[in-house]
C-alpha cells in the first residue's frame, strides 16, 4: 500500500545567531573573557571584534591584541569544545558597519555595574534605531566588577612587580605587559609621570 505524502513543509535551515563582542581590549582582561565565555553558551558563533580608535594612543598594537586574543580564544575552545566557536577580527570605522559585514545578529556587551548599564543602554537604543541591531547584555562575574583595561594600564605603569596582575589578566598578558614596561613604552611612561605630579 502506498504511503500518503506528508503535507508538512520541509524544515528550513536554522538561522545562525552570530554575536560580535566589540572593544579595544588594550589589554584583554579576565572580565572580557568571562563575557565571551557566557556568550558562547548563548549564541551559535561569537566574534571578538578589536576596534581601532585613532583618537587614543594604544599600549598594544591592533596586531598584538588580535594575536593575544586569538591564542586565548583557541584555549577557550579547547577547554569547552561544545560551546559556540569564537574568532577574532580587527576592524576600522563604525561597529554597526562591521556587524553588518560580519553577518552579526546581535552585539554582545558586558555589564559590570550600574554606570556601565546606563551608558550601554543609551548606545543599544541608538544601534537599534539606526542599524536595526539588537544588543544582548550579560552581567560579568562579581570578581570582575571593577576590572578594566584602563586600570590594568595604570597598575602596569606604576607597579614594579606585575605578578599581582595575574588575578585580573591571563599570564600571557602579564608577560606582554612586562615587555612593554622593559621597552619603556611611551604610554606607560606618561601614566607614571602623571601619577608622580598628582
Amino acid at each position: 500500500m502506498a504511503q500518503a505524502s506528508s503535507s508538512l513543509p520541509a524544515a528550513a535551515h536554522p538561522v545562525q545567531h552570530v554575536a560580535i563582542f566589540p572593544g579595544s581590549f588594550d589589554p584583554v582582561t579576565y572580565g572580557h573573557l568571562d563575557v565571551v565565555a557566557r556568550g558562547r553558551r548563548l549564541f551559535d558563533r561569537v566574534i571578538i571584534a578589536v576596534g581601532r580608535n585613532p583618537g587614543k594612543e594604544p599600549l598594544f598594537s591592533v596586531e598584538e591584541r588580535v594575536e593575544l586574543l586569538a591564542a586565548l580564544a583557541a584555549d577557550m575552545e579547547r577547554r569547552e569544545p561544545t560551546a559556540a566557536p569564537v574568532s577574532v577580527q580587527s576592524y576600522d570605522g563604525l561597529t554597526v558597519d562591521f556587524a553588518r559585514r560580519a553577518g552579526a545578529t546581535v552585539l554582545l556587551r558586558g555589564i559590570r555595574n550600574l554606570s556601565d548599564l546606563q551608558s550601554e543602554v543609551q548606545q543599544a537604543l541608538t544601534n537599534r534605531e539606526i542599524a536595526n541591531l539588537e544588543t544582548a547584555f550579560v552581567v560579568a562575574g562579581q570578581s570582575f566588577a571593577y576590572t578594566s583595561s584602563s586600570l590594568i594600564r595604570q597598575l602596569a605603569a606604576l607597579g614594579q612587580d606585575l605578578e599581582p596582575l595575574r588575578s585580573m589578566v591571563p599570564p600571557e598578558v602579564v608577560e606582554a605587559l612586562k615587555r612593554k614596561k622593559l621597552e619603556n613604552h611611551p604610554l606607560l611612561a606618561r601614566l607614571a609621570r602623571g601619577a608622580e605630579t598628582e
